[in-house]
Formats: structure tokens, C-alpha cells, sequence
């Protein structure tokens, strides 16, 4: 468990991929907010964390298991983890900032993940980056 990192992980990896395919540009860890999120939108504002469902509990996953030995020394360790993350989100909003959390679980199905980055990366009339790109070319006259 102690090799286990907080940065750079397998699902954090594919997050910033999938981002980074969408035209979306971001800052990594930035230490000067709440929680240190995994990816920031500085002028947007906005924030991702890429939470592992066994660190945070993610409600009702399978991977949401809990060791059978030393099991109340887990259990207040994930209780602390669920709490600080709580804190952290709610430090981010009274900054003004907007969160999303993506799940480790999440990232199986890239179609719906980089539907929901869109949606919350979207602009501010509801339209997403790759719908103002293809409006763009719409309205582009033909030679």
C-alpha cells in the first residue's frame, strides 16, 4: 500500500489523455488550493479529481472493499479520507472554483467520460469546445 501513489496514477493518466484529445490545456496539481487537484482549468476556474474508488469510497463499487485485517484502523482511515474530501470540495466552491470528481471506475467507459469532461468544461452558453469547433467550420464559406 505504501508504493501506491498520489500523482500520475493509471486513471489520472487517462483523464489527462482524454483531455488533452478533446483540445482541452490544464495545470497539474496545484498546491496553492484546497486538496491539490489533479487538473485545473485556471481561468475557467474548474477543477478534476480523479479519485480512487478503494482511497475515497466511492459509493456502491466493487472496488470499495476494506481489509479484513487491522479492519478499524481502515475504516477511520477512509473515514478521515471521505471527510477531507468533503472539506476540500467545499473550500474549493467558497473560492469560487467548480470540482468534478471522476472515479477510477469512471474511466472504463471513455465515450461517457469525455461526454461528462465536456459537459463540465462546457462554455458558458452550455456548448462544449468540440461543438463550437464544428460550428466554426459550418459556418466557414466553401471554395
Amino acid at each position: 500500500m505504501a508504493r501506491i501513489g498520489s500523482k500520475d496514477t493509471g486513471p489520472e493518466l487517462i483523464v489527462r489523455r482524454l483531455l488533452h484529445a478533446l483540445g482541452y490545456r490544464y495545470r497539474l496539481h496545484r498546491r496553492h488550493l484546497p486538496g491539490t487537484p489533479d487538473i485545473c482549468f485556471a481561468g475557467r476556474k474548474k477543477a478534476i479529481f480523479v479519485h480512487g474508488c478503494f482511497w475515497h469510497r466511492h459509493d456502491g463499487c466493487r472496488r470499495t472493499t476494506t481489509p479484513s485485517t487491522r479492519r478499524s484502523y481502515w475504516e477511520e482511515k477512509f473515514r478521515r479520507n471521505v471527510v477531507r474530501d468533503r472539506r476540500n470540495l467545499a473550500d474549493l466552491g467558497g473560492l469560487g472554483w467548480e470540482a468534478l470528481v471522476v472515479w477510477e471506475c469512471e474511466t472504463a467507459d471513455l465515450p461517457a467520460l469525455a461526454s461528462r469532461l465536456a459537459n463540465f468544461l462546457s462554455g458558458p452558453r452550455g456548448e462544449t469546445r468540440l461543438q463550437r469547433l464544428g460550428q466554426r467550420f459550418r459556418d466557414e464559406p466553401e471554395d
